[in-house]
């Protein structure tokens, strides 16, 4: 490496202020695609991850000269919401006992539940220096702005513990995850199942047929660009159902920017009737980089039963076998995932508090927390209807 005196750490009011070119040579090698600079930049440029939503980009970059060589996207809040770590509770017991907790620091990408976040660095790279670098300018940063606490959330966690995370506290969480037990065809993932979960998914299957219902899988070049809208229009939709519940965080300009210029990283399931083959009546979106796939958005533009199961889970996973795929991360949801192979697994949040009542609080409370979401796991996954071997 170069003369330590050139080092330079600098924080970032958006990420079109580092080159595209700079940024991904960082992020590129990663599993996720989910910290390309492509993806964060259309979060922001379309102005869903924006100040005037509560998400203050403020994106720390660690330079040797003019070379990035260590970035870690961040972002100043002041509220929860996008986050999909539920500390709304903790907030709440700030306030009960007078302390401030927002605003506060995020590390994660937006309005993303999935694994993998984690300070991008250059090879050949003193990741554990870096790591020591980063977290002191931070510290700087909550300090100087009196910001009350920094959190990175979905981490990826085997990084972190290799070039420690001593200085934050663990808050463990359930997600689902499928993985590829070396399936060959569709055949072979029902084959793991009892044989009553095996005729339900073929039952709900069987929906699609009698709903006539064809799904199409499209990637890359074969995604049509007019089919944003469509997606951010069933994205709304399927949003109204959930009323307060909601997690409606992207707007029109969003999905249009990222048809056009991550459809490389895209997977759209599309179903269509034969009677209207230019309208599809449901979308699923999902990301895909290397063996690993990702759920996030889906939508339709009318109840058809057991659709939801074969665009989220059934389509996906029999694209995922056919393209050797090894991982699925579903995305956030409700248990009913379990009943289609996908296990439930831990993912972790690291958290640093700069009030020392507020730090005492959650290190005396997250033991107990961590106890009973590792139960909770344990009896999600005692319900996985799987034969017995």
């Amino acid at each position: 490496m170069s003369n330590q005196n050139i080092w330079s750490v600098r924080w970032l009011k958006a990420i079109d202020e580092v080159a595209r070119e700079q940024w991904d040579r960082l992020a590129q090698p990663l599993a996720t695609p989910l910290l390309e600079w492509q993806w964060l930049h259309e979060l922001e440029a379309s102005g869903s991850i924006a100040p005037q939503h509560g998400w203050h980009p403020c994106h720390l970059t660690f330079w040797d000269g003019q070379t990035l060589v260590a970035a870690a996207p961040l972002y100043v809040k002041t509220h929860s919401e996008g986050e999909f770590v539920f500390d709304h509770w903790w907030a709440q017991l700030a306030r009960d006992y007078g302390i401030s907790y927002y605003p506060k620091l995020v590390g994660m990408s937006p309005v993303t539940p999935a694994v993998g976040y984690r300070i991008l660095t250059a090879e050949g790279m003193d990741n554990a220096a870096v790591v020591k670098v980063m977290i002191s300018a931070i510290d700087g940063l909550c300090t100087n702005l009196k910001i009350a606490c920094c959190h990175f959330n979905f981490i990826d966690a085997p990084w972190f513990e290799k070039y420690s995370a001593n200085s934050f506290a663990a808050w463990h969480h359930q997600s689902y995850l499928w993985r590829n037990a070396g399936y060959t065809t569709f055949e072979d993932y029902l084959a793991i199942f009892r044989s009553t979960q095996r005729r339900n998914i073929r039952r709900e299957m069987k929906q699609m047929e009698k709903a006539g219902i064809q799904i199409k899988a499209l990637t890359g070049d074969a995604i049509d660009s007019d089919l944003a809208a469509v997606m951010y229009q069933y994205y709304l939709r399927t949003n109204a159902q959930y009323g307060p519940w909601a997690a409606r965080y992207l707007n029109a300009e969003f999905f249009e920017r990222i048809f056009r210029s991550f459809a490389h990283r895209l997977l759209v399931m599309a179903a269509y009737r034969p009677c209207d083959k230019d309208q599809p009546v449901a979308l699923s979106m999902l990301l895909v980089k290397d063996h690993h796939l990702i759920g996030r958005y889906w939508g339709s533009a009318e109840y058809i039963k057991d659709l939801h199961f074969t665009m989220c889970f059934y389509a996906p996973i029999q694209w995922a076998i056919e393209n050797g795929i090894q991982t699925f991360d579903p995305g956030a949801g409700s248990a009913h995932k379990i009943y289609r192979g996908f296990e439930a697994v831990p993912n972790t949040s690291l958290h640093r508090f700069y009030d020392p009542r507020l730090k005492l609080l959650f290190e005396h409370l997250i033991g107990n927390v961590n106890q009973m979401e590792e139960a909770n796991i344990a009896a999600l996954n005692r319900k996985l209807p799987f034969a017995q071997k």
